[in-house]
């Protein structure tokens, strides 16, 4: 059942209802809060320690008027959100929006079309430095948001008033901040350009994991890119971070191993953390 979590004192003079919501009941409370919405923002809780795919746990979602907290563990069925936040019509709101983008298209397989990011607007304000949220907000209303629960664990349940009073602060400034921010833009005529490098910094983060990180493998040779994206495929299937299988600095050892036409095999297998794997390996070289 949907229920008003917490009317929060916020330093903004306009104060915003909390809702916190766990139920499917109320898809289309959902719904009806952002289908007429031009400015929304957004943030997301997640876990990815333990898994290729990053683990969301609560999605944050803020109009002017609301903040809806949805748990994801309880409130799975959300691909009708799907053509809501894919609308070019809406502005979604972001900071630092590659990540968020990865926990959403990889989660519920949305891919945002329309995006401002305050984090790349801030850079471009000021031509320094990029800047935290925290700090962010800290310019432009003068308010120091707690700290206490950046590394909690949003997996466990049930979520506590401090994970959802953080939660819900890290969605309250996007929009006024946005407003703030676009005026400033608009002095210096570079709206367009913080809309393009925003969308460009989503689209990075709806790439599949295994393109950006092969990208980094800049001297890698063909075989050990191979092998990489052999580790990456079995990772995604097992659901394990790749070092767990083997660490980086280990490829090009094992590598090296794998093309030396002498049985090398227990040389790789010291090299692999997961034995099962290490057995997929063997096949995969054969």
């Amino acid at each position: 059942m949907l229920s008003i979590l917490k009317k929060i004192d916020f330093f903004l003079k306009k104060k915003k209802e909390i809702y916190f919501i766990e139920s499917e009941d109320d898809r289309e409370f959902i719904i009806d809060s952002l289908v007429n919405e031009k400015l929304i923002g957004i943030d997301t809780e997640f876990n990815w320690r333990k898994t290729y795919f990053p683990e969301l746990s609560l999605l944050q979602i803020s109009t002017e008027s609301k903040i809806l907290l949805i748990d994801f563990l309880k409130f799975k069925k959300l691909k009708f959100l799907k053509e809501i936040l894919e609308n070019k019509d809406k502005l979604i709101i972001m900071h630092s929006s590659r990540s968020d983008a990865t926990v959403l298209n990889t989660n519920l397989k949305i891919q945002l079309k329309n995006t401002f990011d305050i984090q790349i607007a801030e850079k471009l304000i000021s031509q320094g430095d990029i800047k935290n949220y925290g700090l962010i907000v800290l310019d432009y209303f003068g308010f120091k948001l707690a700290k206490s629960e950046t590394n909690s664990n949003w997996l466990k349940r049930p979520l506590t008033k401090n994970q959802l009073e953080y939660a819900a602060e890290d969605v309250n400034y996007l929009i006024p901040i946005y407003k703030k921010q676009l005026n400033k833009l608009k002095k210096i005529n570079r709206k367009k350009e913080t809309l393009k490098i925003s969308q460009k910094e989503v689209e990075l983060g709806n790439q599949e994991l295994h393109v950006s990180r092969l990208k980094k493998l800049k001297k890698a040779s063909k075989e050990e890119k191979a092998i990489f994206l052999w580790r990456e495929k079995q990772a995604s299937l097992k659901n394990l971070p790749p070092s767990f299988i083997f660490e980086n600095r280990s490829l090009k050892e094992i590598t090296k191993a794998a093309v030396n036409k002498k049985d090398q095999s227990n040389r790789i297998i010291k090299l692999f953390k997961d034995n099962s794997s290490a057995n997929d390996f063997f096949k995969f070289i054969k």
